[in-house]
């Protein structure tokens, strides 16, 4: 039994006198790829060692009930009349997924099920993605199904945009469904293919490090990007015939093309161009071992959502630009959809101790918050334990 899951198979035994299921479902760091999902292009997202986890049985009737560790509250609601509840938000991800499965054809029996996790809500880590694609395996294994992985993402994202009312792009859903160990996701967000790529193995670490900063301004500014880069591809057709989105545009031709283009949709198009470019060299460079050269490259992605995407933060800059005078620093930049949230750097294991001291102390002495830094692995994806 993994430490990690003991309260919630504890909980539930205590609860619901029975032995559970246990699911865990890992959050997500994006590496580079940054607002380019919804533009149909390339993203690199590691699974990380933070996850939700749930312990579950299933009912003979057709009702759900859940408790959350985490809020210390329980909701039941019925699988016949699933609405949207304002009191227990945390409990809308669970009631999305069983919207989304049922719609799709799925017969689901009730469940009763215990829920907790050390995703940071709110950091920009994915946590909302580790709670509905929990749900679904949680789902799968008290009712008895399969459901293809990919699709499985599709549907969780689904979940989220539709019921939830968050207009996200796949990246988070299929990462926390699909990562592989040891390895990083280079996911094609049009096609959904993807490929595992080792992340430097024992020599180097990925740290995350959280702003404490809540992302008040996301949403309406997320939606305002979306359009941009929307007006951006509707005025370049005319001159690219047969693009579809931004990720179907070079960096030569928008340079070529770049008088069509408002000077701010001129800035919002380059950083989706030149990400999605930065991305696929970055892949490269790590197949071939260089972490150096991807450390650059992430440092470039953080300079291009700070100036031409206008994502970032005092906060996240600061976290940046602290990184970046530790030796053994490869490379950092801002993760995530921006304004506050997290930054996440690629830094050689010998020097990790001192990261976590000096940037912390860097950015307390800065804004007097002490920021929360976490050292992470490339884990695996959800995954169904047994009792």
């Amino acid at each position: 039994m993994m430490p990690k899951l003991r309260l919630v198979r504890e909980t539930f035994a205590r609860e619901f006198g029975e032995r559970a299921i246990l699911v865990r479902a890992p959050g997500r760091v994006n590496l580079i790829g940054e607002h380019t999902d919804y533009n149909e292009g390339f993203v690199f997202p590691v699974a990380i060692d933070r996850e939700v986890r749930y312990a579950v049985g299933p009912r003979d009737d057709r009702r759900v009930a859940l408790i959350s560790v985490n809020f210390q509250a329980r909701v039941e609601f019925s699988l016949d009349d699933i609405g949207k509840d304002a009191e227990q938000p945390w409990s809308n991800y669970v009631r999305g997924v069983a919207v989304v499965l049922q719609e799709a054809g799925h017969a689901l029996r009730g469940m009763n099920a215990v829920i907790e996790g050390d995703v940071p809500v709110g950091s920009g880590l994915s946590s909302s993605a580790a709670m509905e694609i929990g749900a679904l395996l949680a789902f799968e294994a008290v009712s008895g199904l399969h459901v293809d992985p990919v699709r499985a993402a599709l549907l969780a994202q689904k979940a989220e945009n539709e019921f939830v009312g968050v207009n996200c792009g796949i990246m988070d859903q299929f990462i926390s469904r699909l990562g592989v160990k040891g390895h990083a996701l280079l996911i094609d967000c049009r096609s959904l293919s993807y490929e595992a790529v080792p992340v430097g193995g024992e020599a180097v670490r990925v740290v995350v490090a959280d702003t404490r900063v809540m992302r008040g301004l996301v949403d309406s500014e997320y939606n305002r990007r979306r359009a941009e880069c929307e007006r951006a591809v509707a005025l370049l057709q005319p001159l690219l015939p047969g693009i579809r989105a931004l990720r179907d545009v070079t960096p030569a031709q928008l340079q070529a093309h770049a008088a069509a283009l408002p000077a701010e949709t001129l800035r919002r198009a380059r950083h989706v161009v030149t990400e999605d470019d930065r991305c696929l060299r970055g892949v490269a460079a790590l197949r071939r071992g260089d972490v150096e050269a991807f450390g650059h490259l992430m440092d470039e992605s953080h300079a291009s959502l700070r100036d031409d995407y206008e994502v970032s933060c005092r906060e996240l800059d600061l976290l940046v630009e602290a990184a970046h005078a530790v030796p053994g620093v490869l490379g950092s930049r801002m993760t995530g959809a921006g304004f506050g949230g997290c930054t996440v750097s690629l830094v050689r294991a010998d020097a990790v101790a001192r990261f976590c001291a000096e940037v912390a102390r860097t950015y307390e002495a800065a804004t007097g918050k002490s920021p929360e830094v976490y050292v992470c692995a490339p884990e695996a994806g959800a995954e169904v334990l047994g009792s």
